[in-house]
């Protein structure tokens, strides 16, 4: 599973956001998410599981699911290479506006 096609859905960002700090055992998301079906939550965290956005260890009959960080690591360094493209692209848009001549005024080309 794509770590972006995880992340699309909103229910999934929010799951991520209860693990920051702490695991948390599998019923903690049937708490924080009541109005969602408990097949519903198993598959949302499977497919975390799948993305390697969550590892799971088994405490008995409980799963406590951790958040692992390195995916998000990578997504944020793609984000911050992208970010320095657009800023330099978006630069450059700018400094060829601002060389042309405004609307309604005259053009030197002929």
């Amino acid at each position: 599973m794509d770590v972006f096609t995880a992340l699309a859905d909103p229910t999934r960002r929010r799951m991520l956001e209860l693990l920051v700090g702490s695991a948390k055992p599998a019923g903690a998301f049937a708490e924080a998410f009541p109005d969602v079906r408990q097949p519903t939550l198993s598959h949302h965290l499977k497919v975390l599981r799948q993305a390697g956005l969550v590892q799971v260890e088994a405490d008995a009959q409980r799963r406590i699911y951790s958040l692992r960080t390195e995916p998000l690591r990578e997504i944020g360094d793609w984000l911050a290479r992208n970010r320095l493209y657009w800023r330099n692209e978006l630069d450059a848009l700018e400094n060829h506006l601002d060389t042309m001549p405004e609307a309604g005024e005259p053009s030197n080309e002929r």
